[in-house]
């Protein structure tokens, strides 16, 4: 049975995608889909590829008993829009340099959400407010995997 992949993509990939791909993994397990599922995260550029998740999104996940485990940062690759169904962009500055870099159409996470949510997540690097970016990606999450449930028949 071929597993359902998934990447989430952001700039640098310590904030937002890992935080994506833990979320989202998180929520597969609770279903028990586990199987059904392969998860990844990646950044669009390369200043922190190898480091671990933002301490920021660290936090925010073990407040919310939500293992990261030993996640390093990665850029994003021509080689991933083959491997994996769902490519997802935490805003609309990662699509436009997916599409500028990749030549690849992806969807933003916050098209999954509730349309009372804005579309982009806001990177908390700078501005730190990972709580906010936290029940974003949670909709985002929810959402997206409610699409891929239905739409892949699990």
């Amino acid at each position: 049975m071929k597993k359902i992949a998934v990447m989430f993509v952001c700039t640098g990939n310590i904030c937002r995608s890992p935080m994506a791909e833990a979320v989202f993994r998180k929520m597969v397990l609770d279903k028990g889909l586990v199987d059904r599922f392969f998860i990844a995260s990646s950044g669009t550029g390369r200043w922190h590829v190898g480091e671990p998740p933002h301490v920021g999104t660290r936090l925010i996940l073990s407040e919310n008993r939500i293992e990261v485990g030993g996640k390093r940062a990665q850029q994003l690759q021509s080689q991933d829009f083959k491997d994996y169904d769902y490519v997802i962009a935490m805003d609309q500055e990662n699509v436009e340099d997916i599409q500028y870099y990749f030549k690849q159409k992806v969807r933003r996470l916050m098209e999954f959400a509730p349309k009372r949510y804005p579309l982009d997540v806001p990177d908390p690097y700078y501005e730190h407010n990972f709580d906010e970016v936290y029940k974003l990606v949670n909709a985002g999450c929810e959402g997206l995997l409610n699409n891929i449930i239905e739409n892949e028949g699990l």
